[in-house]
């Protein structure tokens, strides 16, 4: 009997490697597996990254706390279905970082969809997408955590940025001439964020983009990637716009924030977000400028009777400065300023600069790194909070 088993077991085993030793697997940070049909009428990369973060933090000369995390833990699947023409994108997170956030509206389960759109080029330049994706705001947001000039992004995206939604995207593209490139992005969404399934409160949420790259296209996307790893060889620049309107939306920053509970349910008010950004690559050298202003028709929740409940609509303004050079090895130095500048006569918060500095080993791109910084954070100008970060990334 035992015998039997272990040449059963022998069998399995011998058969999985020679099935592995026949996988064409892709090249290392480009996917798990790629899987194409036999009748080339669907494909899929599977795909696997984590980021491994350790942290600590000093106030007032005093340590207070140290942290260790799996900041982020996720499994991407991307390919095409029937067509070419036809794309999706599948993203699942895994960590708690991740699928924190769950309440009634999302049935109270994790939030472990990240990212399930369609996106489907139907005509010459013209693309439309659907579902749960990122809305086109500011820069920042939309590069990927895998793709990071530093360890984390910067106060001015934790602050104003409007996140994932789902709904509706048409995005259009075309030259002027031989380099000039004009893009144009339109989204129709929920306005509540990602992952609400039930009791979409409130309005819809618009939001309107366009980016200029005058010099032409960034080499691998560069323009939605930290640091120049292709080091550009011509001087390659990309300014952009953003316009987002979300009407009666329910939380203190727009899609984002805490929901604005009163006595006879939500508070509803109408709240809109301008980013302008530019990101600008040459032989190595990066910057990447990002400014971030939101209003609201009527900031202060409040009950039936008038009374304020306490909740209010985070309005002001942010602006972030980040650049870095790589050097030949693929070291880079980096260094970012970034200042928070809320409504204190509304918010009751005080204007707030923070200053970063990073280096960073790209050992295989993105998909092999090691990064570190430093930030000391000004609070109404006093040198309040100094933070120290470390973080390991693997990307398959």
């Amino acid at each position: 009997m035992i015998l039997k088993r272990g040449l059963i077991l022998f069998s399995l085993f011998a058969c999985i490697s020679l099935s592995a030793q026949e996988t064409n697997a892709p090249k290392f940070g480009k996917g798990l597996f790629y899987l194409v049909g036999q009748d080339s009428t669907w494909s899929m990369k599977i795909g696997f990254r984590a980021q491994f973060l350790a942290s600590s933090v000093w106030e007032n000369n005093v340590e207070n706390e140290s942290n260790f995390l799996i900041r982020r833990s996720r499994l991407k699947f991307s390919g095409f279905a029937f067509t070419p023409k036809l794309k999706y994108k599948v993203e699942l997170g895994l960590s708690n970082r991740d699928i924190a956030g769950s309440s009634i509206y999302t049935g109270n389960t994790p939030r472990i969809i990240l990212d399930a759109v369609m996106k489907y080029n139907f005509a010459k330049n013209l693309e439309f997408w659907f579902g749960q994706t990122k809305l086109p705001g500011n820069r920042e947001r939309v590069i990927s955590s895998a793709e990071m000039q530093m360890v984390d992004r910067s106060l001015v995206n934790s602050r104003f940025n409007i996140d994932r939604d789902i709904g509706i995207q048409l995005r259009h593209h075309f030259t002027i001439s031989d380099n000039f490139v004009v893009r144009e992005i339109f989204s129709i969404s929920q306005g509540e964020g990602r992952n609400v399934v039930t009791g979409n409160i409130g309005g819809l949420q618009y939001t309107g983009r366009v980016e200029l790259l005058p010099m032409g296209s960034f080499t691998s996307k560069g323009d939605y990637s930290g640091t120049d790893l292709k080091k550009e060889q011509n001087p390659k620049l990309a300014l952009a716009v953003s316009y987002n309107y979300n009407h009666n939306a329910v939380k203190t920053r727009g899609n984002q924030g805490s929901y604005m509970i009163t006595d006879y349910g939500y508070f509803e008010t109408n709240i809109s977000d301008i980013f302008v950004d530019a990101m600008f690559k040459y032989k190595g050298f990066s910057f990447m400028a990002e400014y971030a202003d939101r209003n609201s028709n009527n900031p202060f929740s409040t009950n039936s009777d008038g009374t304020e409940t306490g909740d209010i609509v985070q309005v002001g303004k942010g602006l972030n400065l980040q650049s870095g050079y790589l050097l030949k090895n693929n070291w880079e130095i980096s260094g970012r300023f970034t200042h928070i500048k809320l409504d204190e006569d509304i918010t009751g918060k005080v204007p707030e600069n923070q200053y970063t500095v990073g280096v960073s080993k790209y050992i295989v791109g993105h998909s092999l790194k090691i990064q570190t910084d430093i930030s000391l954070l000004d609070v109404n100008l006093k040198s309040d909070v100094i933070m120290w970060r470390l973080q390991f990334d693997i990307h398959f």
